[in-house]
């Protein structure tokens, strides 16, 4: 783990007093919202067709696609949410903290429609979760036994386990709060230069929107619905 993820964790809990309402159901309510649309965000899976149909039914094609929207998503998200720097972190931390969740699950349902999986699915929507805490923390987490197995092998368990739906949304929960409490030490200079902070935001939450989407690329091999 690099020094910024470090002093994420450490700073993880300074975070949570910034954002108290944010409890791990803020997690499936960003899933579900992803999954059906919200707002001018329309559902996963009609953004994810709209894609498939401008490719010309080149599924890989249309996943690189929906990779490169949400990166940009994301880091508009980013900069607005961490433009102000530390003055207005009450604020913009649950914002920054809400939008990123809901960007990257739309992203990784997106992929997973793309790849014949069932977005009603209650196995999937854990394997999305998963997939959102990148390939290091899941493999760290099936190490210790706190996940049965990587995404793919999740969503396509026999039978679907509710604890785990508890415990994969703590651990979205408490790895979005780390992200958000890294950047805040890159952001301090944003006391005096605000717009600096916006483009810390912006880079930080493109690249780990796109690691993630480049990893449910790889994890969520193509099936076929049943």
């Amino acid at each position: 783990m690099g020094i910024g993820g470090s002093l994420g964790k450490r700073l993880a809990p300074q975070a949570h007093r910034l954002a108290p309402d944010l409890t791990t159901g803020f997690v499936h309510e960003a899933l579900s919202r992803a999954i059906h649309g919200v707002g001018p965000l329309p559902a996963a899976a009609s953004a994810a067709d709209k894609q498939l149909e401008e490719q010309r039914g080149d599924v890989e094609r249309a996943v690189h696609e929906v990779i490169e929207n949400h990166v940009r998503y994301a880091g508009a998200q980013g900069f607005v949410t961490n433009i102000g720097g530390i003055a207005t972190a009450a604020v913009t931390i649950p914002a920054n903290i809400a939008g990123l969740a809901l960007i990257q699950c739309r992203l990784v349902a997106g992929i997973a429609h793309l790849r014949g999986y069932d977005l009603t699915d209650p196995r999937v929507h854990n394997a999305i979760l998963a997939c959102i805490l990148g390939e290091d923390t899941v493999k760290s987490l099936v190490r210790k036994k706190k996940l049965p197995a990587p995404p793919m092998a999740i969503a396509t368990a026999p039978t679907h386990d509710p604890h785990l739906s508890k415990v994969m949304a703590a651990e979205v929960t408490s790895e979005l709060l780390t992200k958000v409490a890294g950047k805040r030490v890159a952001t301090t200079i944003g006391r005096r230069v605000p717009v600096v902070g916006g483009l810390v935001g912006m880079g930080a939450d493109g690249y780990s929107t796109w690691q993630i989407g480049r990893y449910a690329d790889r994890e969520l091999r193509p099936r076929t619905l049943r």
